[in-house]
């Protein structure tokens, strides 16, 4: 299986009250971005972009050498917006089962086996995309499914400022 990896590194950090751009924020003694760096290598050489925006340029520093290939998001119009700006360069796979991991940049505790076992369960699915679901998702965006939170199909991707509660 072919995967290609797009991690979401674009936004504000809106919730954290930050300049600084929160991928770049630190724990445990690197950045959460650099977490997610090493959670996608532990899966094995794959093409990997991370799309950035806000701090744009420190966030492309910080990649250099790990692989990544940045993809600027300019203006930011949200999450789909954001995966559409990688699109022209993920793998044209023709008949070849194919997905794409799309992790956020700002989550950096996932461990490797639940991104490979994503991404296992896929089956050569187009995309992989792992959500929860929240008692109180004030301050999220949304995923629309058709059916269950489990088995439910992605209808579509609501900002959070679109988003009814």
């Amino acid at each position: 299986m072919v995967l290609d990896i797009v991690i979401m590194a674009a936004g504000k950090g809106t919730r954290m009250k930050s300049r600084h751009p929160k991928v770049l924020h630190r724990l445990a003694g690197r950045t959460l971005l650099a977490h997610v760096l090493a959670t996608t290598a532990a899966l094995g050489d794959h093409p990997t972009w991370v799309i950035t925006g806000h701090g744009a340029d420190a966030v492309e520093s910080a990649i250099a050498g790990s692989g990544a290939q940045g993809v600027r998001q300019m203006p930011q119009l949200g999450t789909g917006h954001a995966v559409q700006q990688v699109v022209p360069h993920l793998a044209d796979v023709g008949a070849q089962p194919a997905t794409t991991l799309i992790p956020t940049g700002d989550v950096p505790l996932i461990p490797a086996a639940t991104a490979r076992a994503l991404a296992d369960a896929c089956g050569g699915q187009r995309l992989a995309l792992l959500t929860i679901v929240l008692a109180d998702a004030t301050g999220y965006g949304r995923i629309l499914r058709a059916g269950d939170a489990v088995d439910g199909r992605v209808l579509g991707i609501v900002e959070h400022k679109d988003a009814t509660p």
